[in-house]
């Protein structure tokens, strides 16, 4: 003990090594370059020489001197004209075909009535300010919907089938009041699962979102079991429907956190506006598909009826692979306690701030909850009465003055729905305590657990209830000198996320994480 106590005293004065030192600003001094009127106007639109933008026709009978080219172009939904003022008059001139030309050069117009289209069409389904990830989003986003409304369209026709709608001895009565208790249960079961996971949809959006998905498409699979076993239609039909509605409350509640994040203007009711568009026509494409598949097996009523059963599969696959694969394009700029942590580790590590990009790729979907696995994990709460308190944690809270916002102290494992918790770290915070405190006490708990890291001291020292007067003393000696080194951090830390588009204003908490302490002075 007196050996490994000794290596950790000498950590110390190693003065955190480890770290990489913060790259420093570069300025480059650039000398100004004046770009002729010309270029510089053809590289802001993007538009080529040969097209003719030094063309500029004029009227038939006009000298070429009488025309007055203006350095002015307008480009509109695919469209580029030029301002020219002849005579007395201002014009404005097509530079993709010119105003006099009468050429019957069809190759020449189909080119570019398809560049006018697919502007035009751009225009209809995409907003005008949106990242670059944004068009790989609504790719998959046609994927899923398209296979989704397919598959509901098939669900929903199992169900008609199975009430016995369009035979003569269905009795309307019965199946009215089945689907009616059915959508009731439904509407309920959505109800007290949004009251009771509303902190979620912010924290773990993509993880919740892809779980609800894989439960709407199980959802669909017992709808089209309702034909084979119309006995229990109420009961498979309201599990179904109780699926699909937790799917649809889920749906609701994150999409507009999806949409602020492409809305790099600000421009929210735009994307949304845009994101409906999207959906009605992709729905109706799904249908369209549906349709078809009927009437390629309408002359066939056993094949039609096990149509389901064979496309399902297929379709569920797609529709969740184009899910999980369009959340990977959502880069939210939110911080949580999550990519909070993300980004301090690669401080830390690196020196480096992660875009929201990197971080939404290091922090993925975890579909299999397999994070939070490794070594001193780091939570944010208040102690769990439930196993036994370190006595380092005891003086840890006993060491608090009523300018501490925050303190750090380490958890022994404990039992939690019969999950085992392993050893750790704790940050608790107090009443009134502000978004910088959350990132000042993580920050300063992520060198603690570095630090821990390098030393194998502390693994028998935080459940050991005779541990000397030194070891204590070392223990908060480290606190200290991570402390500090959060505190020297800081400044140059919140300047580059706030650089990178990091929403600084807020951090999105669960319910467990915004447990607070009140310092009581006796």
């Amino acid at each position: 003990m007196q050996s490994t106590l000794n290596a950790a005293i000498n950590y110390h004065q190693l003065n955190f090594q480890w770290k990489s030192q913060k790259p420093t600003s570069r300025k480059f001094i650039t000398s100004p370059k004046i770009l002729p009127l010309t270029n510089s106007l053809r590289t802001s639109i993007n538009y080529e020489p040969e097209e003719g933008l030094d063309k500029v026709p004029g009227s038939p009978g006009s000298e070429p001197n009488s025309v007055l080219r203006l350095p002015v172009v307008i480009r509109q939904s695919g469209r580029v004209s030029r301002y020219i003022y002849e005579g007395n008059s201002l014009k404005l001139v097509s530079l993709d075909g010119g105003a006099g030309s009468f050429s019957l050069d069809f190759e020449d117009a189909f080119r570019k009535l398809v560049r006018v289209s697919g502007f035009g069409i751009k225009d209809f389904f995409i907003p005008k300010q949106v990242p670059e990830n944004y068009m790989g989003y609504v790719k998959w986003k046609f994927l899923h919907r398209v296979f989704s409304s397919a598959l509901q369209v098939l669900a929903t026709q199992a169900m008609f089938r199975a009430i016995g709608i369009g035979y003569s001895r269905s009795l309307p009565s019965a199946a009215a009041l089945n689907w009616v208790l059915k959508d009731g249960l439904g509407r309920l079961s959505r109800c007290i699962y949004t009251a009771s996971l509303a902190s979620a949809f912010d924290t773990n959006l993509k993880r919740v979102r892809f779980t609800t998905s894989v439960l709407f498409s199980l959802s669909i699979g017992v709808e089209l079991l309702t034909p084979t076993f119309p006995q229990y239609f109420l009961l498979l039909a309201t599990l179904a429907n109780i699926a699909k509605q937790i799917s649809l409350a889920c749906y609701l509640a994150t999409g507009s956190a999806v949409h602020r994040s492409f809305a790099i203007a600000d421009n929210i009711g735009e994307v949304s506006a845009k994101a409906q568009i999207q959906t009605v026509c992709f729905d109706n494409l799904g249908l369209m598909l549906a349709a078809l598949l009927n009437m390629l097996f309408k002359n066939n009523q056993r094949l039609l009826a096990g149509l389901p059963f064979f496309v399902y599969p297929i379709f569920s696959a797609i529709d969740l692979f184009g899910i999980y694969q369009g959340l990977q394009h959502v880069h939210l700029q939110t911080l949580t306690k999550d990519r909070l942590e993300i980004i301090l580790n690669s401080w830390i590590d690196f020196g480096h701030v992660p875009s929201p990009a990197e971080v939404s790729k290091e922090e993925g979907i975890d579909f299999l909850w397999t994070k939070n696995k490794e070594l001193w994990p780091i939570r944010i709460g208040c102690l769990n009465t439930n196993s036994e308190i370190p006595k380092l944690s005891m003086m840890a809270m006993q060491s608090l003055t009523s300018e501490d916002y925050y303190f750090v102290c380490m958890e022994s494992s404990y039992r939690e729905w019969t999950r085992i918790k392993p050893r750790g770290i704790l940050l608790c915070l107090r009443e009134g305590s502000g978004t910088a405190d959350v990132i000042m006490g993580l920050l300063q708990a992520c060198y603690i657990r570095k630090a821990l890291l390098f030393s194998s001291v502390w693994e028998t020292a935080v459940e050991d209830k005779d541990a000397s007067d030194l070891v204590f003393k070392e223990w908060f000696k480290l606190i200290d000198d991570c402390k500090q080194s959060a505190k020297r951090d800081l400044s140059t830390l919140n300047d580059q996320m706030g650089s990178l588009g990091w929403a600084l204003k807020h951090i999105l908490l669960s319910t467990e994480e915004q447990a607070r302490y009140s310092f009581v002075d006796d």
